[in-house]
């Protein structure tokens, strides 16, 4: 007989996983938000992560918000979002009220589950008590638990979920197998088993760690670069020739991974009495990002900042990351506050981007179409959209006014061709 798999939270991460899965199991697609399932339910994906048509067969998924349809599933998978509170310490509300629902639907010899990024030790520590507690059921007695950390990559053709290699991990080893089974039926690059759950948390939270440090390197050192009136660019190709030379480009660090994950792996630091002060330079280095660029614009506008109100600037892309539609954490808003503090008129065009899904402040900003030619004193490239590359340089630059001041964050021009880049 056929495993039935439930999967809790259908996002970026959520989705594609029902979706792979129902190719092979019968899967219940649980989400609280019940527009999110009813526009699933008429197929629509608001990620863009999955394209319904013809070809997609949906006979084995069932999108639902009731919970209830959890109940008798075999394995029970939470994908739900971990992001960080105002002062920079995990949000679990999330990941906190999927196990009280799951708790109340796992039966015997159910396997729980989790996908979603944490601190190491937090499966263990924070959800499994909840799921004792609302089951009534014991640990390797009457369920397992598994932890296998996702590793979605919004907006790339490259690296989706069946060509990543999966990390999984188990509360015994029967666990483990059974988790490994089921993941590969999907996953076509091949399964690593971790020792431990708490390995796996720890192996997931340092991948986006260690990308969060060496963009800040670059975006440090692009900043002292620019002090010098020199290329960074030049500088990082003449760099790249070297073989053991590692190659990462300065800009904003958004989005719902690199952004917020040091910040899990500082706050269990600190339960254990340690004060990580590399991992928080790089935060505080990228964090700072988008206030040091409405600077460099700000000034570029005129003497000593005077008249700046009267300024008009365009910016170009609004999610955290090239090609996609995500817009959680990106750092293109930050930079918009920043301008907006001195009151310049700013405006904003992202073709990808459905102008309902933006904040009421934001949305009053945002042109759809018929954008006014030589009007904008500066235009600012925030993402690098294909969409962008393909309409040029020169089509940009019409709809600034004579010698607009064009910065190019992330590079996708040559810098001879515009005014400013990181």
């Amino acid at each position: 007989m056929k495993s039935k798999i439930a999967v809790i939270g259908l996002g970026y991460v959520g989705l594609p996983l029902a979706f792979e899965f129902s190719k092979y199991f019968e899967v219940i697609a649980y989400d609280h938000d019940n527009i999110r399932v009813k526009e699933l339910k008429k197929g629509y994906d608001r990620t863009n992560e999955i394209k319904f048509n013809k070809k997609v067969k949906l006979k084995n998924l069932k999108f639902t918000n009731n919970y209830l349809f959890l109940k008798n599933c075999d394995f029970i998978i939470i994908a739900v979002p971990t992001p960080v509170k105002k002062n920079k310490n995990p949000d679990l509300s999330h990941i906190i009220n999927a196990s009280k629902v799951v708790g109340k639907c796992i039966k015997k010899s159910s396997i729980v589950i989790y996908e979603s990024t944490v601190y190491p030790g937090c499966i263990e520590e924070v959800c499994l008590p909840i799921l004792e507690k609302n089951s009534k059921l014991r640990l390797n007695k009457d369920f397992y638990l598994g932890y296998s950390p996702e590793r979605i990559n919004p907006g790339k053709d490259g690296h989706k979920l069946t060509d990543i290699i999966k990390i999984v991990s188990g509360s015994n080893k029967y666990a483990v197998n059974k988790i490994s089974k089921i993941y590969k039926k999907i996953i076509k690059a091949g399964i690593y088993k971790a020792e431990s759950i708490k390995i796996a948390e720890a192996a997931k939270v340092i991948e986006n760690t260690q990308r969060d440090l060496n963009i800040a390197l670059v975006n440090e050192l692009s900043i002292i670069f620019d002090k010098l009136n020199l290329d960074t660019k030049k500088i990082f190709n003449a760099a790249a020739t070297k073989w053991n030379f590692v190659s990462y480009k300065p800009g904003l660090v958004g989005g719902h991974c690199i952004g917020v994950d040091p910040y899990y792996l500082t706050y269990k630091a600190r339960q254990i009495k340690y004060n990580p002060e590399v991992i928080l330079a790089g935060r505080k280095i990228n964090d700072g990002m988008s206030k040091y660029i409405a600077k460099k614009v700000i000034s570029s506008l005129g003497k000593k900042n005077k008249n700046v109100s009267q300024k008009r600037i365009l910016i170009f892309g609004l999610p955290y990351k090239e090609n996609c539609v995500d817009l959680r954490n990106s750092k293109v808003f930050d930079l918009i506050d920043n301008l907006q503090k001195k009151n310049i008129s700013t405006h904003l065009f992202d073709p990808l981007i459905d102008k309902k899904n933006l904040k009421t402040k934001y949305e009053k900003m945002f042109l759809e179409n018929n954008i006014k030619k030589n009007y904008y004193h500066a235009i600012i490239i925030a993402v690098g959209h294909k969409i962008f590359t393909k309409m040029g340089i020169n089509k940009i630059k019409l709809l600034g006014k004579l010698n607009v001041k064009v910065f190019d964050l992330k590079g996708i021009f040559p810098t001879d061709q515009t005014y400013w880049q990181l």
